[in-house]
This record gives C-alpha cells, structure tokens and sequence, in this order.
C-alpha cells in the first residue's frame, strides 16, 4: 500500500524516455485517423502554477485517450515567448526600465530568459506525467514561426483589414504601451467624484436670464481628463430641466435632479422649472471649456446616454474613451491628448503640465473649488480597468495605432455565424459568452510600445511627410529575412537592407523610408498558432478537433485564433472548444500570496507524486472553479489507496496464473463470475462514455465505484474462500482467475490516460498473453467488451440477492456487536420465507449462497408465515443468525462438522482433506 510515487515516478519517466516510448507510440499511429489538440501555449516566464497542471494534465488525459482509441493523436505543445509578461519580469528581475538597455542587447536577455523558462517548464510538465512532443514544440520566438506571424499579417493587410488611426486604447502608462482588450482586468479602485458646472454661452436661445449664471452639470470619475474635454453629450429623448439653486441656474436631467440636488445641495434655494426641453433641443447651447483649451463648446447627443447614475449629460473627450472617440468621428470633434505615454500632463495640459494624471486629480478638484465651478464632491469605490500584468490602474489615451478592423467586408457577422454553427462549445454556456464578447468588441490594436516581439515592418514614407504605411510586398520581404536570421534583423539591419529590390512608395514614388519601432500584439503571436504549426509543422488542413483552455480565454486565445482563421481561412481554427475554470483555494478564494493560499503543484508532487494530481484534476469539475487544498489533496490520497488497493489483490490472486494456458472459455465460467463480467462491460462503456465526452468526473467515480464497491465490497470479497481454499488450477478457481485477469487487464488500459504512472508499475507485475508485445501501458489499445459479457439478465437475477445480501450482513454486524458471535464464519444464516417466489429464488443460489454472505452455513426454510418481513419486497423473508456448527477447519476457517474425519489431517474439513492430500499425491 505504500507507493512510493515519490520515488517510483522519476524512474518511469526515466524508462519511458530510454526506452522511446512517446516515439514508439507516434510510430505506431502512423496512417491512423488524426486527432489534434492544439496546445494554447503558456507564458515563458516563471515555474508552472497549479492552473497549468490542471490544464495540461487534461489535455494529456484526452490525447492519452485518444490514442489508445486508434488515433493518430499528435500533441504539439507551445510556449508564448514574446510579449509584455516576459519583458515585465524579466525587467522586475533586473530591477530595470525598458529605457535602461539598447533595443538589441536588452532583446537578446529576452530570448535568454524566454528559453530558460522554456526549458524548466517543459521539464516541469514531463515530471506531470505528460506525452507530447518535447523535442520539437512550437516557440513563438522561432524564426520559422515569426515568417509565419509576418506571413499572416501580411495576407491579413493584403486583405484589407490593416489599418492605422488615431483613436483611444486601453493605455498602461506603467508598461508604456497599448493594451488589448485580453490585457485588461477589471478591479474596485477609489476615484473622486465631480459633478461640474459647464457655464453656458447662450442661455438667450432659451430665454433663461443672462444676468445670472447657466451652466450644465455634469458628473464624472476622472476628473483628469476634463482638460481634453471638446463637448458634452445628452440623450435626444430625455427631459432635461433648468433648476435654480440659488442665486444660478444649473441644467440636468429630470428624473435626477431630486436625488442629486437633495443629496449635494442641501439647504440650498430651489426653483423648479415650469418646462422642461428634450435633449435634442439643449444641442442649440454651447459652453465655456472648464479650463479654456477649446473655444465654443457644443452639445451633442448620443444613444449611451443613461439616466441610471450621473446628471443625464456626460463630459466627453474622444481621445479618452470608446464612445467618446465615436461621438467626435460623428460630430467632427477635434482630440486633445495633454497626456504623454507615462501617464504625465504634456505643456497642452497646463497648469498641470508635469504632473502624473491620477495624482493631479486632487489639484485640479481645488482649481475647479476656486473658480466656482465645483457642485459637489466625493469618493466612491467602483470596479476600473487595470493592467493584467503590472496590476496598476490604466488609462484611455488616443495614439496612433495599427488596427485590424472586425466589421472590413462583415467579418463580424461571419466570425458570428462560425461560432454558432461550426463549433461545439463545452459546456454550452461558452457559446454566448464568446458571441457577447465579439458583438461588441472594438477593433483589434496590434500595435504595441515595447521592445521584445515581432516587429511590424511598417516604413514612414518622407515622400508623404512621413506617414506610416503597411506593405503587402515589404511584409513579405522581411518575412523571408525573418525565417532565415529571425526578427532582431529588423532592428540590426539598415532599412534599405530590408526592402525589396528597387522598392519604392506606390503612392508618391519616393524611397526614402525610415522603420517604425512599434511590434506586435502577443496574442497575435499566438493567435496565429494554427497558421504556423498546422501549415507548416504538421501540414494538415485546419481545424484543429479540438482547443482547451480557462474560461478568461473566451476573451483571449479563442477570440485572437479565430479572429485571423475566419479572416485568412473563412473557418474556425477548431472544431470544438473545451473551457476550465480557476484553480481556488478549498474556501473558494483565489489563491494569492498576500492570503497564503497559494498550492504548488511541485510542492504536491514532492509530498505525494504527480499521480495523485492528476487524480485530483480527474476528480474535479472543471466546468467551475476547481477548488485544492491540503484537505482535498488527503481525500483523494484515500481514493488513490483504495484504486491501488483493487490492483493489487487483483495481481496477487493472479500469482501463477499464465493467460495462454489458464484462460476458461466463456461458456464454462460460472454464473457469479459472469456477473462480475457484466458488470466490467458496463464499466468499460461507461468509461468511454465519460472520456468521449470530457466527462472525467464521470471516468473518476465510474473506476471508483466500480473498484469500492462491485469490488472490493461483493466480488472480491465473495471469492476469497475459492481464491484461497479451491485447488490452484482448480476449474471453480481458474474461472475466478479468467474473470480477474480480464478486469485487471480493462483496469490497465481505462486507468492509463489518469493514472499513468501507476499502471505502468501494474502493468510491469501482469499476467501477459504471448500475442501482446509492448514496452508501456500506453502502447496498449483501448479496453475492448466481448459481446458475451453483457449480461442484463445476469444483473437482474444477482440484483435481488445483492440486495439481500445487504439485509444479512447487517444482521450479522448487529450480532457481532453484541458478542454472540465473532467474524461471519462463525455464523449460520437461516431464512425463513413464506414466499414462494422467494422460495424457489434462493433456492437457485443454493450452493454459493454461503460464499455470497460469507458465513459457514446457510439453511433454507419455507414457511407458513414470518414475524417480520425484512422490507417492501422481501415482506415474506426474514433472516436469523446462528452460530455456526461444528468446529473451525484450520485451512479454510469455515464451521464445519466433518472436521477431523481425517486422522492424518484432525484439523481440517473433508474438502480440505481431499485438498491437501490431492497436492501430497502430485
């Protein structure tokens, strides 16, 4: 019972890797129908974390499967090897700034350290027990893999949907460069509150005194961006009323201006306004710019308007924020961007000029104070986006940017159409998840800041005043370069080195060029995975069969492959997508290293080994949060023991047994025997059923259940007295045998893709047929169910004895406690029934009915009628409990009254006389 997974694993991986396994298995699937898990490649930049364990072990579970099903289940991994998460560490680790290092020499410790994590997680993932191909995964820092990043983006422009603009971006002034929408998470952050008077210019047009002041009020949480303020927006049906506070007038809306001017003006004088005016009517006004940088402010009106929250008129400035940017497209507002890349006030944000955004906050509230412009103030907590990798609050800020277009020629509708109907989501719910994310996404920024990824070889053309420009030809061109010396030649080379022969500007025929510095988005590094490694590496038409990955992926992975698929290819890149959740703590929490409840895997495989890991990945739904503990990890260290407990007696009652010369034909193997059969078959197909389908919670308590309880708890537990009394090659003894190697043989093969360890150590102390030739487990098929097994009458003649079976041995716990007798074989079991039926039903098992009970005797009685029927259907049969007669027979330890009919063997029954004296004589 001690296992010694500790120390036994390192040594079967150290076997599987001498002795070839994983190639042997990739030799013999050859020309086998294809199943293809696309790896979704993790991060290169730390040890693995329990949720990669989680991830990768079901991943190896289903190719495992798939396998011995008779696919041909190639299983490439990746690693994400560019990127702001390797940059950001690597700089945390150096202590340093981007602005530290040369482009070139600090790109070359990127790759260093990109490799390096590359290295220690592969081997990490091998000790988890995983099968793939190690050797020759997928980088996205290969130089083959670059062409084909460069490739894709070069069909993706030639296409149409490349462009450059000037709009707003998730921005992270700590990072220094645009996020992508997978790059934001959201967290509660405390922001101030404002509720500002914007002072109306013509309050004439609507007949309002021009002796007092008329402002509009709006409310805002970043009173920062007020600088680069070019209108305010209203909604065109709403009711907006001019209220006299005091000795002023402010404009709002109807429906809020109780709660706003009781709550911020209390005390104050209030004049309700006799008439109130639709929004679209207020676009007549304009106002003075709370900190004069534009002159003759408008109104304007816009559909997002809401009177949930604020005053019903919203301060808007399109170079910070989404619907800002597309209400100035539509009104030709103009953009003020004060702000610089650090997140600091430039000269145009004067008086600020110098100051950090979020810390100028508090200065620009009291220069507001000063000029009479503030109505209100306060603090609220509320959820705001931050940078998923730095965790610092971000901005929107407008820059230039290079962006792929989701609705060029309807690819928003088609990428809709694919997920409704050419993918499987698992579990279903995925499907409306992915369709609300792309309904509304913005375009793709695939522009980034930073220094380490693949460049966009985009040139500024001083012919057109040195715009930049993307071309189809020169994307190609550079592509090549790439493939033969990799991307740093894009910042080596001269950029008359990198352009085609002759090359100039189609637009104004010049070639005077410069290169842009600006690379690529990660997730389009590996969003174009299945260009790469299905085109190239393993030359086989998309999609994959299937993509697995957690659920925050709905707006990641999943979205950047099949944003280019559907663009390049017009399919999905997969055919099924498969989501997990989180890995939290046994309280729910998230694990974070401030709580203390952050579970290694390397620290379970240390104490336990890595094959109860994977039992616990087995053993969890993923379809939720999965959660781990200490206590967690205990349970299922029990319901390993008792799996391995099964596998163990098998093997040690098959001790002698040779398949090619013991087997027993069907047809003479006994009637319990063939239940145990039927009950095998009905395992194996449940089994398949729950690996067929993801179901591994199935596949856990399927092998579970089965082992504790058709095992250990009846079958096996009932033939202790034939495995260890009858004859060795005994028929009685043989045909128990037959039926326990077939269900150690099933146990091997279904258990394999989850205990993958411990079935190869099972597999090394197995009965083998001399047909079978393998090396591991994992070269084996799946189980396969003779015909014969399925039994459904033999389940439904046992069903009722079982169930008795239950009724005795809680009758005979009752007289154990009670000291009457001591184990069962002390026991005599007589049932009385008045029940025909039950009469000649028990009559059937008469010969093995005491085995089944596991007692020394059994006595049938019927009779007229009993004084207490033992339930709903056995109303005429009740149970009483005897202690056994005769003496106990040494061998056996049965009760019985012919012991000592032998004088030279006064000690044991006449079966165990005929027994021993038999093995004397040969």
């Amino acid at each position: 019972m001690k296992a010694g997974l500790v120390q036994k694993e390192p040594q079967i991986l150290a076997r599987w890797q001498n002795d070839k396994i994983y190639q042997n298995i990739r030799q013999k699937s050859k020309g086998a129908a294809p199943f293809v898990l696309h790896d979704g490649p993790p991060y290169a930049n730390g040890h693995i974390h329990i949720g990669h364990a989680l991830n990768k072990i079901l991943k190896d579970m289903i190719v495992k499967y798939k396998t011995m099903k008779g696919f041909d289940a190639l299983y490439i991994p990746g690693w994400d090897c560019h990127g702001l998460p390797i940059e950001h560490q690597l700089l945390k680790d150096m202590k340093a700034t981007k602005s530290d290092f040369d482009t070139l020499v600090f790109r070359k410790k990127a790759h260093e350290y990109a490799m390096k994590f590359v290295d220690i997680q592969r081997e990490e993932f091998k000790r988890l027990g995983i099968f793939a191909q190690w050797d020759d995964p997928y980088l996205t820092l290969s130089p083959h893999y670059e062409y084909w990043i460069l490739k894709s983006l070069a069909q993706l422009t030639q296409k149409g949907f490349v462009y450059r603009s000037l709009k707003p971006v998730n921005w992270c002034f700590s990072c220094e460069t645009a996020l992508a929408e997978a790059e934001v998470e959201h967290e509660n952050k405390e922001s101030p509150a404002v509720y500002v008077k914007f002072q109306v210019e013509n309050p004439e047009i609507f007949s309002l005194p021009t002796d007092k002041k008329v402002s509009l009020l709006i409310w805002t949480t970043t009173p920062w961006t007020l600088l680069a303020n070019v209108a305010v927006a209203v909604h065109p049906e709403f009711n907006y009323g001019v209220f006299g506070v005091n000795d002023e007038f402010i404009i709002m809306e109807k429906s809020r201006a109780n709660d706003i001017l009781a709550q911020k003006a209390p005390g104050a004088k209030i004049t309700l306004p006799s008439t109130f005016f639709k929004g679209k009517d207020l676009t007549k006004l304009t106002y003075v710019h709370p900190f004069g940088k534009k002159e003759h402010c408008p109104v304007v009106t816009a559909d997002y308007v809401t009177n949930e929250d604020g005053t019903g008129l919203v301060h808007t400035a399109p170079g910070h924020g989404q619907d800002d940017f597309q209400t100035g497209l539509r009104y030709n507002l103009p953009i003020l961007m004060p702000v610089n890349s650090k997140g600091v006030f430039t000269e145009e944000g004067a008086p600020f000029n110098g100051q950090f955004v979020f810390k100028a906050n508090d200065q620009i509230i009291a220069n507001l104070q000063d000029r009479g412009l503030l109505f209100a103030n306060e603090k609220i907590n509320h959820s705001y986006p931050h940078c998923w990798r730095c965790k610092n609050p971000i901005i929107f800020r407008a820059t230039e940017q290079w962006f792929l277009s989701i609705d060029h020629i309807n690819l928003r509708s088609q990428l809709r159409e694919v997920i409704e109907d050419e993918v499987e989501w698992i579990p279903s719910a995925g499907r409306e998840r992915i369709l609300g994310m792309v309904n509304t996404r913005p375009d793709w920024c695939l522009s980034r800041q930073r220094l380490w990824g693949v460049p966009i070889p985009a040139l500024s053309c001083q012919g057109c005043k040195g715009e930049q420009k993307l071309f189809v030809e020169v994307i190609e061109h550079v592509a090549n370069l790439v493939r033969k010396h990799g991307s740093d030649i894009w910042f080596e080379k001269d950029v008359k080195d990198l352009l085609p022969a002759g090359f100039k500007c189609p637009d104004c025929g010049a070639h005077d060029f410069q290169k842009a510095q600006d690379i690529l988005d990660v997730w389009f590094d590996s969003g174009v995975s299945h260009q790469a490694v299905f085109h190239e590496m393993i030359k086989s038409p998309l999609p994959a069969d299937l993509y697995l990955e957690g659920s925050d992926q709905h707006r990641g992975w999943f979205q950047s492959s099949l944003i280019p698929s559907v663009a390049i290819d017009k399919k999905a890149p997969y055919k099924q997508v498969l989501t997990h959740g989180f890995v939290v703590d046994g309280a729910g929490r998230k694990m974070s290293k401030s709580l203390g409840n952050v579970v290694k895997p390397q620290e379970i495989m240390d104490t336990y080994g890595a094959e109860v890991l994977r039992l616990w990945v087995a053993a969890s739904s993923y379809n939720e949060d999965v959660r781990v503990s200490k206590e967690i990890i205990d349970r299922l260290v029990d319901a390993y023991r008792k799996i391995r407990n099964t596998l163990r007696y098998l093997l040690g009652n098959l001790h002698g047994f040779e398949p090619d010369k013991h087997i027993v034909e069907y047809g003479k193997i006994l009637e319990l025997d063939r239940w145990a059969l039927n009950r095998l078959a009905r395992t194996i197909e449940a089994m398949d059923q729950g690996y067929e389908r993801y179901d591994f919670v199935q596949v856990f308590k399927t092998v579970y259940s089965f082992c504790n309880e058709d095992l250990s708890s009846i079958y096996l537990d009932i033939l202790k007295d034939r495995l260890y009394t009858c004859p060795a090659y005994s028929e009685e003894r043989l045909s128990a045998q037959t039926v326990l190697y077939y269900i150690l043989d099933a146990l091997t093969r279904i258990l394999a893709p989850v205990m993958s360890f411990t079935v190869e150590e099972v597999l090394e102390f197995s009965p083998k047929r001399s047909s079978v030739k393998h090396g591991s487990v994992h070269e084996l098929s799946w189980a396969l169910v003779d015909k014969r097994w399925n039994a459904p009458e033999l389940e439904e003649k046992f069903k009722v004895l079982l169930d008795m079976r239950g009724f005795v041995l809680k009758a005979l716990d009752e007289q154990r406690k009670s000291g009457k007798i001591g184990s069962g074989l002390q026991a005599k079991v007589v049932i009385l029934t008045a029940s025909n039926r039950d009469f000649q039903y028990f009559s059937s098992f008469k010969d093995i009915l005491a085995s089944i009970f596991i007692v020394s005797q059994v006595e049938l009685k019927q009779v007229a009628s009993v004084a207490a029927g033992l339930s709903e259907y056995f109303s005429q049969t009740e149970v009483q409990i005897y202690p056994a007669d005769g003496i106990k027979c040494a061998r056996c330890w049965n009760w019985r009254t012919d012991v000592g009919q032998s004088s030279a063997h006064p000690t044991l029954c006449a079966r165990c006389t005929g027994i021993v004296e038999h093995k004397e004589n040969t």
